[in-house]
């Protein structure tokens, strides 16, 4: 009889599907990467998730993250990833927080949690999570900027401190660097920003003022992906 992971357990074994059923993986930022690293992770076996993210589904979001349809408008993210998790694989735990993680957030993260990933929008909250998953001795990967993008080959996995071209990788390392923080494992991409198109109505002006990153559905869906990959690998210790 056919279980959904035996096309897994093909490539990583018995005792990596295990693994990773035993695993609890934390992920902060559900949106258009954030989203696609929880579809990876329940779809490859993870057993634990914790999820945190403020936001609700809007209509802006449908582009690109797998979790916003016309029907999950106006719902939280973490439910909704939630649900689709639960869909997916119904033994799976899942513990949600709909809040954004900053400096003072309190609890959260601790000890049981085996990996974290990062895929926040804000540097104080992404230094912070770094900082602190060091503390607990976590280990950790962090998403650096996938907007303005439309080569979803350039995504690297690399350190923090061999980076290059993404701004915020540049914002990341400067501030890690003052903090003593020596490593970093990432995803980030190699390709140079895009310049946004000119504006031909009043919505995209408004948007532009603001200076809210373009995006489309095969960029952020793809580091995700990576992530994911990285999570589960490095979680089963897989060596090529």
């Amino acid at each position: 009889m056919e279980n959904k992971f035996e096309r897994t357990s093909l490539i990583i074994g018995k005792d990596g599907v295990e693994k990773l059923n035993k695993s609890k993986v934390a992920v902060f930022g559900i949106g258009g990467v954030g989203s696609y690293v929880v579809e990876g992770l329940a779809r490859a076996g993870i057993g634990n998730f914790v999820l945190v993210d403020n936001d609700i589904v809007s209509i802006s979001n449908i582009n690109r993250q797998i979790i916003a349809t016309t029907k999950t408008i106006g719902k939280p993210k973490v439910d909704i990833a939630k649900e689709r998790i639960l869909e997916i694989n119904p033994n799976v735990k899942v513990e949600t927080y709909q809040t954004f993680f900053m400096p003072d957030t309190k609890g959260i993260l601790d000890d049981s949690i085996d990996y974290i990933v990062d895929c926040i929008d804000t540097v104080t909250a992404k230094i912070e999570l770094v900082v602190r998953a060091n503390k607990l001795n976590i280990p950790i990967i962090s998403s650096m900027g996938t907007g303005n993008k439309l080569d979803p080959t350039k995504f690297e996995v690399s350190d923090i401190y061999k980076t290059s071209v993404c701004p915020l990788a540049k914002v990341m390392r400067k501030e890690l660097k003052q903090r003593g923080i020596n490593s970093l494992k990432v995803v980030y991409s190699k390709e140079e920003p895009i310049k946004k198109c000119v504006a031909k109505d009043d919505s995209n002006k408004e948007r532009q003022k603001k200076n809210i990153p373009g995006s489309i559905s095969f960029v952020p869906s793809v580091a995700g992906l990576i992530i994911a990959g990285e999570v589960v690998k490095d979680i089963i210790e897989y060596k090529k």
